[in-house]
């Protein structure tokens, strides 16, 4: 099964702040119902607070340390490997990792893609992607797509995706 982040970050890795988004930007949330959708979704307990529900048409699996109630909604889960193994007998062939910070960094040598909305900016916040993964050596770049700024997004912003590997696009893996 593939593992698989979903994350949206301001240049300076900021991805949240007092337990939301730092900007508002429809596109980018349309674009992540669209690509997680019949797909599970693996989060922080902070993330599914920060949510408020569990999201309709995904599989949506809490991993938490401490106690967290199941519901028919949300399975919960206390290890990476409990998480892993609950979207695997769902039948999923991906994994979408939603953050926040300490997931990410708990899921990131199992991660083999990136779905990444970089948000034009520095924007001041509390929660911070584990690492850049565009100056990272083992991710490259496999698409990149500009969204301009428009009057419902009010900041520019690139769709990126990227995988893990050796060297830059399109050169052969070692």
């Amino acid at each position: 099964m593939d593992v698989s982040f979903v994350v949206a970050m301001a240049r300076n890795r900021v991805i949240g702040r007092d337990g939301a988004l730092p900007w508002r930007l429809p596109r980018d949330l349309r674009h992540f119902r669209a690509l997680t959708w019949g797909k599970p979704i693996i989060m922080g307990r902070k993330t599914h607070e920060s949510l408020g529900r569990a999201l309709p048409g995904r599989l949506n699996i809490v991993l938490s340390r401490g106690s967290f109630p199941h519901t028919a909604e949300i399975q919960v889960a206390h290890s990476v490997e409990q998480a892993l193994e609950q979207a695997r007998l769902a039948g999923a062939e991906e994994a979408m990792i939603i953050g926040g910070g300490q997931v990410y960094e708990a899921f990131h040598a199992l991660a083999t893609r990136i779905h990444l909305t970089l948000v034009e900016g520095d924007f001041p916040g509390d929660t911070y992607f584990p690492f850049d993964p565009l100056a990272a050596p083992d991710w490259r770049a496999v698409h990149d797509e500009r969204w301009e700024a428009d009057a419902s997004n009010p900041f520019d912003a690139s769709y990126l995706v990227l995988e893990r590997g050796s060297g830059p696009a399109g050169s052969a893996d070692a």
